[in-house]
């Protein structure tokens, strides 16, 4: 039987997953009511508060609603509050426009799976187009699960981490090289489980995400905090700061786009500040990406076809991960 560090790891694993389902609506309001202080809404602390945050009467008074309805809701005996109700929790629990929508998503009757395996994700020939004549400007495209479903040859130039069939958001945690890329790792990290949380919904229980979930909670205990803070952030833009192992610093903008016609696919796409350090090194960094390559019968090599050499020739991979282990001194 498991004792001591191993069993606490396997019982949070479980406490971190197993109520997904019927409990995600009270796993969600318990969470941001125990992040809440008295003084955040106006209480008094008071004298004999026992643990942080809100106690669920004071939840329940300032939603105006009993605190006998407020407890079925935590507990999950009531799963689908009105719309009304719903406007007054996200007000009472001071939630933002992002976390109110990810209430309402819960708060919604669960809708029914459609039967028989998934469909495999699929980027159109025209998006592959776009981004692959896209010569200095990175871009890949990830699915509903975070994995990566296409990517030009400047998007694995950037990080080998970005090719396609890459499971990008357990790269983030687990590989040594992505965190020596991300100059901000804590603060990248933070953002890609709140914006995983967004994406998901209510769809967590989804066998193609659960799995995924439950093995980061185990393997990563990053992703088990993050996870538990039940953050909510549909953020599509911003700036990501990285240190490359060939190029050094370097300051990116970021952009999320959702293609239209394809549920859960996003474009994502990285460009520097015109005239800065960053662009420049970003321009040598795409000279070897968009080289002409030649095939053994002379024939030049498309950018997808270089991209797609890269991603099925194993040694080309391990090269270019030995490159990166090497350059970041793992």
């Amino acid at each position: 039987m498991a004792t001591g560090p191993a069993k606490t790891t396997a019982a949070t694993t479980r406490r971190a997953t197993a109520r997904h389902g019927a409990g995600l609506l009270g796993d969600y309001l318990r969470a941001r009511r125990e992040r809440l202080r008295p003084a955040d809404v106006g209480l008094p602390p008071g004298s004999r508060r026992r643990v942080p945050g809100l106690r669920r009467e004071e939840v329940a008074l300032l939603a105006d609603i009993s605190v006998e309805y407020y407890l079925r809701l935590e507990q999950g005996r009531d799963q689908h509050p009105s719309d009304q109700v719903v406007t007054s929790l996200a007000r009472a629990l001071r939630l933002d426009t992002d976390a109110e929508a990810y209430l309402r998503e819960l708060a919604r009757p669960v809708r029914t799976a459609p039967s028989g395996p998934p469909r495999p994700e699929q980027v159109s020939e025209s998006v592959r187009s776009l981004i692959d004549n896209w010569t200095t400007t990175p871009a890949h495209v990830h699915g509903r699960f975070m994995t990566t479903l296409a990517a030009n040859p400047m998007a694995i130039a950037l990080s080998p981490y970005f090719a396609p069939g890459v499971d990008t958001l357990r790269a983030a945690f687990l590989e040594p090289e992505m965190r020596a890329l991300y100059r901000d790792w804590d603060e990248m990290t933070a953002k890609a489980v709140a914006y995983l949380r967004s994406l998901a919904g209510g769809a967590v229980t989804d066998p193609g995400l659960a799995g995924p979930i439950a093995g980061l909670c185990r393997d990563s205990e990053r992703f088990r905090t993050l996870w538990s803070r039940q953050d909510v952030r549909l953020r599509t833009s911003g700036v990501t700061r990285l240190l490359h192992p060939r190029v050094g610093a370097l300051d990116l903008r970021y952009e999320k786009l959702a293609l239209p016609g394809a549920p859960g696919q996003m474009l994502v796409t990285y460009h520097a500040e015109p005239g800065s350090p960053s662009q420049e090194k970003l321009r040598s960094l795409a000279r070897p990406a968009v080289e002409p390559a030649v095939s053994d019968g002379g024939r030049a090599l498309s950018n997808r076809d270089r991209s797609r050499d890269i991603l099925m020739s194993s040694n080309v991979a391990d090269v270019e991960l030995q490159t990166w282990s090497g350059a970041t001194g793992d």
